[in-house]
């Protein structure tokens, strides 16, 4: 029997509300923004200090923080440098930090270690000590000692190395050799928690495909691209407008596209403790995960091809941002990298013409504590507008509009998550003629709305000073759908 099709209108809808929480761990404590500078404050046990974390302040180099191998003091600001930095052999040249705001007109790092005036001349090795003066007295750092650095030549992702041995003297600084190092050896006993937001204009983009345009907005009334002026203060976007495979029986009428935005206001959370009772393995309990406000306007029109196994994923752009926040005096590189894209899943029979806004937040993240190891941590609260679609024909179709975000420290990636808000729906028509000439035709529609967050731990997270992860732990899949709308004609 010849299939009929009959066009089903979906109302306008009331706006739907969902929060859901899965896969967490225990919250740690909230600590507001820190916009000021890093500071130090003393704890009631006279051994942990509590430190702020802020965004590294911008315009002024970053010195680098050393723990020194004695023991004795506690990681502080220092007035040096990684002045040039060689990733196959571990060597390092450590120098004075500038004083005073950087050059505007400086160039950035250089990925290798910045030429000497004199190439040809090796370190001279240092001399034995004088009686009665001790071997570090003219040395900027000793062996043992631990450096945390910002980016530099050679580090673009920052440095977090333990000195094994001091080289001697170049034109450039003073060579060391050195071996990866934790947080816990130089955060050591104190505290930190605090959450640090993303400057968008930090943020590059790398468009995959024709139509995408970018744009943020940031303090002192600064703003980038055709939509910037219109963002609400530390928010990005992304606009896109794109076609998607057709169903090869679909008419010239219609042709797949997805059109829309993304638009995100990232943030870094990290948290350490290091007081006593964490144990020879590391800190008591640490935290690190992103954290934002999303929303997202998309509209999924005309009859998808259908998708052969796994839903079709086409990406559509990648941002990356490596943001150094301050723990107290201590410069931590924290690497973002998203990708964001478009999902079709279709039968090739359905043509659709709907429209969807969310709205909403999310949290991924690992945590940390003595004795159960690391746990996920993942939430999500969205809500969805009103929308208006049209389904014509039978068959299913489920369209996303999501990101696939990775955290971690110094390049190693932490934590891996996606998350995808998505709309389904779903039409069947049945026709039924008798042999007195009559006939009827009856149809059901539904209309779906949710979101799907999953992710994994990785086991960088061991730069934390904690055992090394054995396997991979997954987050866990969050996953909410919700009713939009429903019914059912006929005749």
């Amino acid at each position: 029997m010849r299939m009929l099709a009959r066009r089903l209108l979906l109302p306008g809808l009331t706006t739907l509300a969902l929060t859901a929480t899965g896969c967490s761990s225990a919250p740690h404590p909230a600590a507001t923004d820190a916009a000021a500078p890093a500071a130090l404050a003393s704890a009631d046990d006279g051994t942990s200090r509590q430190l702020d974390v802020a965004a590294a302040p911008q315009g002024t180099p970053t010195p680098a923080a050393v723990s020194r191998a004695d023991g004795k003091g506690k990681a502080g600001q220092s007035s040096l440098k990684v002045a040039s930095y060689d990733q196959a052999s571990g060597r390092a040249v450590i120098a004075k930090a500038p004083q005073g705001p950087a050059p505007s007109s400086s160039a950035a790092p250089s990925s290798s270690p910045a030429p000497s005036s004199s190439p040809s001349k090796k370190p001279e090795p240092d001399k034995k000590p004088e009686p009665g003066k001790k071997p570090e007295a003219d040395k900027p750092v000793a062996v043992g000692d631990v450096i945390a650095s910002a980016p530099a030549p050679g580090a673009p992702n920052g440095l977090l190395a333990k000195v094994t041995e001091v080289v001697g003297k170049t034109d450039l600084g003073t060579e060391v050799k050195t071996a990866s190092a934790t947080l816990a050896s130089v955060l050591n006993e104190d505290k930190a928690d605090g959450k640090v937001p993303v400057d968008p204009s930090s943020v590059t983009v790398e468009p995959l495909m024709k139509g995408v345009t970018f744009s943020w907005a940031k303090s002192q009334g600064m703003t980038f691209g055709p939509e910037g002026a219109k963002l609400p203060l530390g928010n990005l976007r992304l606009d896109v407008n794109a076609a998607v495979d057709t169903a090869p029986d679909a008419p010239a009428s219609a042709g797949a596209s997805v059109s829309g935005f993304v638009q995100l206001a990232p943030q870094v959370e990290f948290a350490y403790d290091g007081s006593p009772g964490g144990g020879a393995a590391g800190p008591r309990s640490a935290f690190l995960g992103m954290s934002g406000d999303w929303s997202s306007q998309w509209k999924l029109q005309g009859r998808a091809a259908a998708s052969a196994g796994a839903p079709k994923r086409i990406p559509f752009a990648k941002l990356h941002s490596a943001p150094v926040i301050q723990v107290g005096p201590v410069p931590v590189v924290v690497n973002l990298d998203l990708t964001c894209y478009v999902q079709v899943e279709a039968d090739g029979h359905v043509t659709l013409d709907v429209q969807q806004d969310v709205k909403g937040d999310f949290k991924v993240g690992g945590s940390y504590a003595t004795g159960k190891g690391w746990t996920p941590a993942s939430a999500s609260t969205v809500r969805s507008t009103p929308v208006r679609a049209s389904v014509t024909a039978a068959g299913k179709v489920k369209g996303a509009l999501g990101a696939e975000a990775s955290v971690g420290l110094y390049g190693a990636v932490g934590v891996s998550a996606d998350f995808a808000p998505y709309l389904r729906g779903e039409a069947d028509a049945k026709a039924s003629a008798s042999s007195d000439g009559k006939t009827s035709l009856s149809g059901a529609w539904a209309l779906y709305g949710g979101f799907d967050l999953n992710g994994q731990l990785h086991l960088q997270l061991s730069l934390f000073g904690t055992p090394v992860l054995e396997r991979r732990i997954p987050l866990g899949t969050l996953n909410r759908e919700w009713a939009l709308a429903s019914g059912q004609t006929g005749r």
